[in-house]
Protein backbone atom coordinates (compact mmCIF):
# COMPACT_ATOMS: atom_id res chain seq x y z
CA UNK A 1 0.00 0.00 0.00
CA UNK A 2 1.46 3.65 -0.78
CA UNK A 3 1.42 5.69 2.31
CA UNK A 4 3.12 8.72 3.41
CA UNK A 5 6.57 7.25 4.44
CA UNK A 6 6.81 5.65 0.96
CA UNK A 7 5.97 8.79 -0.90
CA UNK A 8 8.12 11.06 1.12
CA UNK A 9 11.03 8.82 0.38
CA UNK A 10 10.43 9.07 -3.37
CA UNK A 11 10.04 12.58 -3.45
CA UNK A 12 13.31 13.28 -1.80
CA UNK A 13 14.91 10.78 -4.23
CA UNK A 14 13.19 12.83 -7.67
CA UNK A 15 12.34 16.63 -6.36
CA UNK A 16 15.75 17.96 -7.18
CA UNK A 17 15.26 16.82 -10.89
CA UNK A 18 11.45 18.27 -10.80
CA UNK A 19 9.84 21.55 -11.96
CA UNK A 20 9.59 23.59 -8.54
CA UNK A 21 5.19 23.78 -9.03
CA UNK A 22 5.36 19.85 -8.92
CA UNK A 23 7.95 20.18 -6.04
CA UNK A 24 5.79 22.32 -4.01
CA UNK A 25 2.55 20.52 -4.95
CA UNK A 26 3.97 17.13 -3.84
CA UNK A 27 5.22 18.88 -0.76
CA UNK A 28 2.33 20.23 0.82
CA UNK A 29 0.27 17.25 -0.57
CA UNK A 30 2.27 15.03 1.62
CA UNK A 31 2.52 17.40 4.39
CA UNK A 32 -1.85 16.92 5.03
CA UNK A 33 -1.39 13.36 3.79
CA UNK A 34 1.07 12.41 7.40
CA UNK A 35 -1.46 14.80 9.48
CA UNK A 36 -4.69 12.79 8.24
CA UNK A 37 -2.23 9.40 8.68
CA UNK A 38 -1.87 10.86 12.37
CA UNK A 39 -5.24 11.84 12.93
CA UNK A 40 -7.81 9.02 14.50
CA UNK A 41 -10.69 11.33 15.00
CA UNK A 42 -12.48 10.85 11.05
CA UNK A 43 -14.06 14.68 10.84
CA UNK A 44 -10.27 15.64 11.03
CA UNK A 45 -8.69 12.85 9.30
CA UNK A 46 -11.32 13.76 5.89
CA UNK A 47 -10.62 17.26 5.72
CA UNK A 48 -6.92 16.38 5.86
CA UNK A 49 -6.72 14.31 3.04
CA UNK A 50 -9.06 16.91 1.19
CA UNK A 51 -6.72 19.12 1.68
CA UNK A 52 -4.01 16.97 0.51
CA UNK A 53 -6.13 16.36 -2.53
CA UNK A 54 -6.84 19.61 -3.13
CA UNK A 55 -2.67 21.14 -2.95
CA UNK A 56 -2.28 18.50 -5.83
CA UNK A 57 -4.95 19.08 -7.62
CA UNK A 58 -6.08 22.36 -7.55
CA UNK A 59 -3.92 25.30 -9.78
CA UNK A 60 -3.81 29.14 -10.55
CA UNK A 61 -5.97 30.25 -13.92
CA UNK A 62 -6.03 33.46 -15.79
CA UNK A 63 -8.69 35.67 -14.64
CA UNK A 64 -9.91 35.94 -17.61
CA UNK A 65 -10.43 32.22 -18.12
CA UNK A 66 -13.34 30.82 -17.29
CA UNK A 67 -13.51 27.42 -16.68
CA UNK A 68 -15.63 25.80 -13.89
CA UNK A 69 -14.23 23.82 -10.92
CA UNK A 70 -16.67 20.33 -12.79
CA UNK A 71 -14.20 21.05 -15.75
CA UNK A 72 -11.11 21.78 -14.53
CA UNK A 73 -11.80 18.49 -11.79
CA UNK A 74 -12.78 16.33 -15.53
CA UNK A 75 -9.67 17.36 -17.14
CA UNK A 76 -8.06 16.17 -13.85
CA UNK A 77 -9.45 12.86 -13.90
CA UNK A 78 -8.80 12.20 -17.48
CA UNK A 79 -5.43 13.07 -17.62
CA UNK A 80 -4.30 10.82 -14.41
CA UNK A 81 -6.44 7.49 -15.82
CA UNK A 82 -4.56 8.61 -18.88
CA UNK A 83 -1.04 8.19 -17.45
CA UNK A 84 -2.00 5.39 -15.14
CA UNK A 85 -1.07 3.17 -17.54
CA UNK A 86 -1.01 0.08 -14.76
CA UNK A 87 -4.33 0.89 -14.16
CA UNK A 88 -3.43 1.00 -10.29
CA UNK A 89 -6.84 3.35 -9.90
CA UNK A 90 -8.71 1.23 -11.18
CA UNK A 91 -7.65 -1.63 -9.39
CA UNK A 92 -7.45 -0.16 -6.46
CA UNK A 93 -11.50 0.72 -6.53
CA UNK A 94 -12.44 -2.88 -7.86
CA UNK A 95 -10.31 -4.56 -4.83
CA UNK A 96 -12.55 -2.38 -2.55
CA UNK A 97 -15.70 -1.85 -3.84
CA UNK A 98 -17.92 -3.91 -1.92
CA UNK A 99 -16.74 -3.22 1.25
CA UNK A 100 -16.19 0.54 0.63
CA UNK A 101 -16.78 2.28 -2.27
CA UNK A 102 -19.89 1.10 -2.61
CA UNK A 103 -21.36 1.27 0.50
CA UNK A 104 -20.38 5.02 -0.24
CA UNK A 105 -21.45 5.57 -3.75
CA UNK A 106 -24.83 3.90 -2.55
CA UNK A 107 -25.49 6.12 0.27
CA UNK A 108 -28.10 9.02 -0.60
CA UNK A 109 -26.93 11.49 2.43
CA UNK A 110 -23.81 12.30 0.70
CA UNK A 111 -25.87 12.60 -3.45
CA UNK A 112 -26.82 15.84 -4.81
CA UNK A 113 -30.54 14.73 -5.51
CA UNK A 114 -31.09 14.15 -1.83
CA UNK A 115 -30.10 17.31 -0.61
CA UNK A 116 -31.56 19.14 -3.70
CA UNK A 117 -35.19 17.88 -2.60
CA UNK A 118 -34.32 18.86 0.94
CA UNK A 119 -34.40 22.07 -0.01
CA UNK A 120 -36.94 22.07 -2.61
CA UNK A 121 -35.22 22.45 -5.79
CA UNK A 122 -36.46 18.83 -7.01
CA UNK A 123 -39.35 17.08 -5.76
CA UNK A 124 -39.65 13.72 -3.73
CA UNK A 125 -40.50 11.91 -6.41
CA UNK A 126 -37.89 12.93 -8.37
CA UNK A 127 -34.63 12.40 -6.35
CA UNK A 128 -34.48 8.68 -5.91
CA UNK A 129 -34.33 8.21 -9.81
CA UNK A 130 -31.93 10.52 -10.37
CA UNK A 131 -29.98 9.01 -6.93
CA UNK A 132 -30.64 5.57 -8.42
CA UNK A 133 -29.28 6.29 -12.17
CA UNK A 134 -25.97 7.60 -10.76
CA UNK A 135 -25.58 4.39 -8.77
CA UNK A 136 -26.30 2.59 -11.69
CA UNK A 137 -24.47 4.58 -14.09
CA UNK A 138 -21.55 3.93 -11.13
CA UNK A 139 -21.58 0.21 -11.18
CA UNK A 140 -21.74 -0.13 -15.32
CA UNK A 141 -18.41 2.31 -15.00
CA UNK A 142 -17.07 0.40 -12.89
CA UNK A 143 -18.23 -3.00 -15.33
CA UNK A 144 -16.98 -1.72 -18.50
CA UNK A 145 -13.35 0.00 -16.55
CA UNK A 146 -14.29 3.44 -17.36
CA UNK A 147 -12.32 4.72 -14.28
CA UNK A 148 -12.51 8.54 -15.22
CA UNK A 149 -16.72 8.07 -15.25
CA UNK A 150 -16.62 6.04 -12.17
CA UNK A 151 -14.24 8.62 -10.65
CA UNK A 152 -16.44 11.56 -11.35
CA UNK A 153 -19.45 10.02 -9.58
CA UNK A 154 -17.62 9.12 -6.75
CA UNK A 155 -16.17 12.41 -6.29
CA UNK A 156 -19.15 14.31 -6.76
CA UNK A 157 -20.22 11.78 -3.27
CA UNK A 158 -17.17 12.86 -1.93
CA UNK A 159 -17.81 17.14 -2.47
CA UNK A 160 -20.83 17.01 -1.08
CA UNK A 161 -19.28 15.53 1.87
CA UNK A 162 -16.62 18.12 2.00
CA UNK A 163 -18.91 20.95 1.26
CA UNK A 164 -21.20 19.40 4.74
CA UNK A 165 -18.34 20.11 6.72
CA UNK A 166 -16.41 22.32 5.41
CA UNK A 167 -19.36 25.14 5.18
CA UNK A 168 -20.30 24.08 8.93
CA UNK A 169 -23.06 21.67 7.90
CA UNK A 170 -22.31 18.91 10.51
CA UNK A 171 -21.42 18.88 13.77
CA UNK A 172 -18.32 17.99 15.18
CA UNK A 173 -18.52 14.37 15.85
CA UNK A 174 -21.80 14.27 15.37
CA UNK A 175 -23.55 10.57 15.66
CA UNK A 176 -25.58 11.81 12.30
CA UNK A 177 -23.19 11.62 9.74
CA UNK A 178 -20.53 9.02 11.20
CA UNK A 179 -21.04 6.27 8.49
CA UNK A 180 -20.92 8.38 5.54
CA UNK A 181 -17.23 10.47 7.11
CA UNK A 182 -16.07 7.23 8.13
CA UNK A 183 -16.56 5.49 4.75
CA UNK A 184 -15.16 8.94 2.93
CA UNK A 185 -12.24 8.46 4.88
CA UNK A 186 -11.13 5.00 3.76
CA UNK A 187 -11.84 6.12 0.15
CA UNK A 188 -9.85 8.83 0.32
CA UNK A 189 -7.12 7.30 2.25
CA UNK A 190 -6.74 4.36 -0.67
CA UNK A 191 -6.72 7.44 -3.52
CA UNK A 192 -5.13 10.38 -2.36
CA UNK A 193 -2.25 8.52 -2.25
CA UNK A 194 -2.37 6.76 -5.42
CA UNK A 195 -3.13 10.44 -7.10
CA UNK A 196 -0.02 11.97 -5.44
CA UNK A 197 2.07 8.90 -6.91
CA UNK A 198 1.02 9.49 -10.60
CA UNK A 199 1.53 13.61 -10.45
CA UNK A 200 5.01 13.36 -8.36
CA UNK A 201 5.76 10.26 -11.63
CA UNK A 202 4.62 12.77 -14.36
CA UNK A 203 6.50 16.16 -13.86
CA UNK A 204 6.20 17.98 -16.93
CA UNK A 205 2.70 17.29 -17.82
CA UNK A 206 0.31 20.08 -17.82
CA UNK A 207 -0.52 19.95 -14.40
CA UNK A 208 -0.73 24.10 -13.56
CA UNK A 209 0.83 26.52 -11.56
CA UNK A 210 -0.05 25.83 -7.65
CA UNK A 211 -2.14 28.30 -5.64
CA UNK A 212 -0.45 30.60 -3.20
CA UNK A 213 3.31 29.90 -4.10
CA UNK A 214 5.44 30.65 -1.89
CA UNK A 215 6.88 33.85 -1.98
CA UNK A 216 10.03 35.31 -0.02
Amino acid sequence: MTDYKTLKTRHREIREKQPQSISIRVHRALSWLEEAERQEQYDMQFLSLWISFNSIYAQELDPQISFSEKGRFKQFISQLVHLDQDASLFDLVWENYADKFYLFVNNPYVSRPFWDFQRGIIKEQDWKPRFEQSCQAAEKALIEKDTAVFFKILFDRLYMLRNQLIHGGATFGSKLNREQVRDGCRILKKIVPSIISIVMEHPNKPWGEPCFPPVK
